[in-house]
């Protein structure tokens, strides 16, 4: 099962991590993998000032990094996610991963 955590840092949270978290909760409704991925919230990742972030654990390393993501030992970190740009980032670097068909 893949995890997604969404920061709720000072930082984050001011930057709209709450809004994030409802269109997540939305987004894994609407694409039918509840079941797939856990929905968590999470303190600082300490990238502050690219919130709101996004971490997915995959449980394995990335090899590829793409624009607004950090390479993770277990995964990866989204940048500056928002209520805006949840769905392009969800269905462009989560939802392959999932090897659904």
């Amino acid at each position: 099962m893949m995890i997604i955590k969404i920061c709720t840092g000072s930082s984050c949270h001011l930057n709209g991590s709450y809004d994030v978290i409802q269109e997540f909760k939305r987004l894994l409704k609407k694409y039918d993998v509840e079941d797939l991925i856990e929905l968590k919230a999470s303190f600082c990742f300490n990238e502050c000032i690219n919130g709101v972030n996004v971490k997915c654990e995959t449980g394995s390393m990335m090899n590829e990094e793409m624009p607004n993501m950090t390479l993770c030992d277990d995964g990866f970190l989204l940048h500056h996610v928002t209520k805006e740009n949840a769905e392009e980032l969800f269905v462009k670097q989560i939802y392959p991963l999932l090897n659904l068909k």
